[in-house]
């Protein structure tokens, strides 16, 4: 079994408030999930209205194909939210 892990860090400009920024990623995350199958959570920086940390998991048998559902999940989001900064990290875990 692999664990996939892919951590987020999203970074908005144009949100002036918590309002703002819950509605982008409440948004983002049913986008996620229901396009890819993986569980999506906000996990840190929850009261800063510019910044929102998700994590994001998959689970699976084969290396490659985790690897390949969390590329997609980052590419994605690239392309939904290009005005957007982000930095990401990936982890995979045997167990």
């Amino acid at each position: 079994m692999v664990i996939g892990v892919l951590e987020i860090v999203l970074y908005l400009p144009e949100s002036h408030s918590l309002k703002d920024k819950r509605q982008v990623v409440k948004s983002l995350k049913d986008k996620i999930r229901q396009r890819f199958n993986v569980a999506v959570a906000e996990v840190d920086a929850l009261d800063l209205w510019q910044k929102a940390h998700l994590g994001i998991l998959s689970l699976g048998n084969d290396r490659r194909q985790v690897n390949g559902r969390l590329d997609q999940v980052l590419n994605y989001i690239e392309r939904l939210q290009p005005a957007v900064d982000l930095s990401s990290r990936m982890d995979l875990f045997d167990y």
